[in-house]
């Protein structure tokens, strides 16, 4: 199956699980339903990404390319859970937009003015979110349940699936605490010097986005074909410089990037006042008139284009944006290497092709 066939595979799957769950959902209340229209709405954008290493992890496994049920129920949660991430993230960032489509909350704001109900519109907004994220956790978790269940039927190996229970659950507290460890930063002023700075900026890369992006879905994909511990451990190993690449890819798309691409307004990162990789070393390699201007920047949510190309400028020219090029370079090198590892383990040859491909399409785009 080529990865295209495989990512239709995985749409198909999850929209016919988001549509089994609206008719449960509409059963409770027709008026309840919009919960799951929201869910359904975001699912139809998205690259897959995890899901496809997922695929990656079951074939290094030993799994068979083609489609499985413990695989597509596999799948199906790691993009519910993905979703509810999405939708509580766009909460907490007060983002208007996500895929090129309205947030979660501005949805349902405009349902409140639609259907003429009483009260706020912003209040009702963020409660309904709030409710379709968790609605998707849930959601997430039931499927990963029929996922173990497809799995021990297929081998019963049971130190694997344990491993994968144990990933599934980690994934679930490291993405809660590093999204806690980014509205922190964002409140907390800057960091006293470019080693802490870099510090906190990277915890956050790693916690909130890179594992479970890369990092767990390989795992949990391996684990479940019932791969060895030592197999599993490599497959991270690769994995999670690509997912902190991937990160630092969206820092400088945040900021640099076409809204065509990234599905929302340039500039929101400054917007918000995320303090990431990049902003630190601009902030700490910029002049103090620099640095001063663009510690203004951050966090001010009527930034104009005009202030946003000014930031540009700075972190330019304090070679902000050039560092991030090398610590992403140096980051895919180290994939590589454990790549190799793979290879001289025995990992099959098209596997590790299929992950390269993946690999530069996250991180070399739009470079």
């Amino acid at each position: 199956m080529r990865t295209s066939d495989f990512i239709a595979h995985v749409t198909a799957c999850v929209a016919a699980q988001l549509s089994s769950h609206r008719s449960e959902v509409a059963a409770i209340a027709p008026e309840a339903a919009p919960l799951a229209d929201s869910l359904e709405a975001m699912a139809r954008g998205g690259k897959r990404l995890r899901p496809v290493l997922a695929w990656l992890g079951w074939r290094a496994a030993g799994g068979d390319a083609a489609s499985h049920p413990a695989l597509d129920s596999l799948c199906v949660s790691l993009e519910l859970f993905q979703a509810a991430a999405l939708v509580h993230d766009d909460v907490i960032d007060r983002s208007d937009t996500r895929r090129g489509l309205p947030s979660t909350h501005r949805r349902f704001e405009t349902l409140h003015r639609d259907e003429r109900l009483a009260g706020d519109e912003g209040h009702f907004g963020t409660a309904a979110a709030i409710l379709t994220g968790d609605l998707a956790l849930s959601w997430a978790g039931e499927s990963f349940a029929g996922a173990l269940v497809e799995a021990t039927t297929l081998h019963g190996a049971e130190e694997p699936l344990h491993a994968a229970r144990r990933s599934f659950q980690q994934m679930h507290t490291q993405v809660i605490s590093g999204q806690y460890l980014d509205v922190l930063a964002e409140v907390a002023g800057p960091a006293p010097d470019e080693a802490q700075a870099i510090d906190r900026a990277r915890r956050v890369v790693r916690y909130k986005a890179a594992r479970y992006s890369t990092e767990h879905p390989v795992v949990l994909g391996s684990a479940l074909a019932g791969a060895p511990e030592a197999l599993r451990s490599g497959l991270a190993a690769a994995a999670l410089p690509v997912g902190e690449a991937f990160q630092l890819r969206d820092d400088l798309l945040g900021v640099f990037g076409d809204p065509e691409t990234t599905g929302k307004p340039v500039g929101d990162d400054l917007r918000e006042g995320k303090r990431t990789e990049l902003i630190a070393y601009g902030l700490f390699r910029s002049s103090a008139d620099d640095a001063a201007e663009l510690e203004t920047m951050l966090g001010d949510p009527e930034l104009s284009a005009d202030a946003v190309a000014r930031a540009r400028e700075i972190l330019t020219a304090s070679g902000a944006v050039a560092e991030v090029e090398r610590t992403i370079d140096s980051l895919l090198e180290t994939s590589a290497a454990e790549v190799t590892r793979l290879r001289g383990a025995g990992v099959a040859e098209d596997v590790l092709d299929d992950f390269q491909e993946v690999s530069d399409r996250l991180v070399r785009r739009n470079r």
